[in-house]
Order: structure tokens, then sequence, then C-alpha cells
């Protein structure tokens, strides 16, 4: 590959991250938190792949002005090359989803012991994340959540049993380190269960918990009074855990 064709692959995947970075794009890969750091990336890429151009530009003339004429035919370069460009343009063009009920169910379940448990509100309906209810419902014994109307969002997720799950998969840096948080549903379920639908549920809490079986980790119920089905999230992943 020449000068001119790698100025042009860093020039696109330069762009790529621009793109991905000012829209909601970047958040299918990174946390929110690593915005800035992705714009400044393929700034960098950009300017490089431009000072690569200019210079190789540069180098091109000199050479054809200090050189005899020739009658000889040049050996164009391998154009096979220019297909490293179809990652680029497929991370351009096409959005892959964000990763959803078949990774949850091949994952055990990650729920982290809370550091602390912030104060939630004297009245109304507590909205949580599927997290923050799973590690108090889990380490807490659901002190903090008996006797409350209680509302989380995630996709569901069916194990092989069919027992359904409300999922939220949890990030520590990046898509490739995400892992399932899983809370159990029991009580006025919809009838017709499709996985990687995204629902709003609210409910009360339940001491009843099993294990998840892919790893024995805790998974916490929560007694369903209504469900309605939301739209994705523009942030499809859960931060609350390391922030």
């Amino acid at each position: 590959m020449n000068r001119q064709a790698q100025s042009a692959v860093l020039f696109l995947l330069g762009a790529s991250l621009l793109h991905a970075g000012t829209t909601d794009l970047y958040l299918r890969y990174v946390k929110a938190g690593l915005r800035p750091l992705l714009l400044a990336a393929g700034a960098v890429l950009i300017a490089t792949a431009l000072a690569t151009a200019w210079y190789e530009r540069r180098a091109t003339n000199r050479k054809k002005s200090t050189e005899p004429p020739t009658t000889a035919s040049p050996h164009p370069e391998p154009r096979v090359s220019w297909l490293l460009v179809l990652p680029l343009l497929a991370l351009i063009l096409v959005a892959p989803p964000a990763l959803g009920s078949y990774s949850a169910t091949r994952t055990g379940t990650s729920l982290q012991e809370p550091l602390a448990y912030p104060a939630l509100p004297a009245t109304g309906p507590l909205r949580l994340s599927v997290v923050d209810y799973a590690g108090r419902a889990v380490y807490d014994d659901g002190r903090t959540l008996t006797g409350r109307r209680i509302q989380l969002t995630g996709f569901l997720a069916l194990d092989r049993d069919g027992t359904p799950y409300l999922v939220r998969m949890a990030l520590n840096c990046c898509a490739a380190d995400a892992q399932p948080v899983k809370v159990g549903l029991t009580g006025r379920i919809p009838p017709v269960l499709q996985p990687d639908t995204w629902l709003e549920i609210t409910g009360t809490y339940t001491p009843h918990r099993v294990k998840d079986p892919v790893n024995d980790g805790p998974i916490p119920f929560i007694e369903v009074t209504a469900a309605r089905p939301v739209p994705t999230p523009k942030d499809p992943y859960d931060e609350t855990w390391n922030t």
C-alpha cells in the first residue's frame, strides 16, 4: 500500500471516529465519558492523514523535478489493499445493534455488591436502574425496597427453561467488557414475550431469588404489576456501577 492509500485509510478511520463521536453511535461501543477522547483521536488521525498526503506529494514533486525523463512504463500499486476501507465504510454506514439477549443468556450475571446505597425518595414510585435494584435486593435484603412501587427499564431475555429476565448490560469501559445484570420477572408477566424487547416494568420487591445457571451468581426477582414496551434508550448500556 503506497503513502496515498495509507493517508486515505487514516482519513476514513478518523472520519468514522468523528462521525461516531458527534452522534449517539459511539454509545454502542464505549461509555459516555470517553466521548472527548474519541473525538480527539479522530481529529489526530485526520491531521496525520493530511500531513502524510502533503509530505508525500512534496516528495513526489521533488523526485520528478530531479529525475531525467524515462520511457519505462511504471508499475501500478496493487489495488487489493483498498479492500481495507470496507470495514471503515461499514462502520460509517451500518450501525451495529447493542449487545442483547443472545449475549445475556450465555453470560452469567455480574452483579457486584454496591459500595453504598444512596438515599431514596420517601414517597412516590422508585425509578431505579436494573443494577441498583438488583444490588439492593441481594446485598441489602431489600430493606430500602419493601413496600415501595418500583419501576425498572431493560430488555427481555429468556433462559433455556423459559424464565423471563429483565436485563441491562453493564459497562466498565466499552462494549467488549459489557456483562449482564439480570432481574427475574414474576407476577403479571405479559403473555407474549419477545427477546430483546425493551420494557418498563412496574412492580414490588420480592425476596425470591435464584442462582444463575451459567455462573451461580444471584438473580433477584421483582413482582410485576404492569409492563409496557418502550423504545430502546439512547444509551442502551448501564454505567452506574462504576460512576
